[in-house]
């Protein structure tokens, strides 16, 4: 079997006459062979440099020193309403419980609260 590189190298033009393929033609496959090239390693480069900006957290927004200390009196204020709220919730539910039960008041009968006006007439006192 004769040798392939042989036949390919032989003469000093090789196998193919001179002008047999377009000069054309080879730069458009150099062209691609060449953009082949440049999507292989051009994509591993575009795709770390977007996860490095991608994946960067988003740096923590700087408040100034009068927007921190109006943020504080905001929370002292939002925490003393809820106190009050607090304080009126159990009002609410102690007037409510002393309502209910009517003999919780002194001189208190099912009808009257606290004695009330039929029990002042009763006695002859006002």
């Amino acid at each position: 079997m004769p040798n392939v590189f042989a036949f390919i190298l032989q003469g000093p033009m090789g196998p193919f006459p001179p002008g047999f393929i377009p000069h054309e033609a080879v730069d458009i496959v150099q062209s691609f062979f060449i953009t082949i090239a440049v999507i292989a390693l051009g994509i591993p480069v575009i795709r770390a440099f977007t996860r490095r900006f991608v994946d960067r957290p988003s740096p923590a927004p700087v408040l100034s020193a009068n927007v921190e200390s109006r943020l504080e009196r905001i929370e002292q204020a939002v925490e003393a309403v809820a106190i009050e709220v607090e304080r009126i919730s159990e009002a609410q539910r102690y007037l409510t419980k002393v309502m209910v039960e009517p003999r919780a008041l002194p001189g208190g009968s099912p009808g009257t609260a606290g004695g009330g006006a039929a029990a002042r007439d009763k006695d002859g006192v006002r």
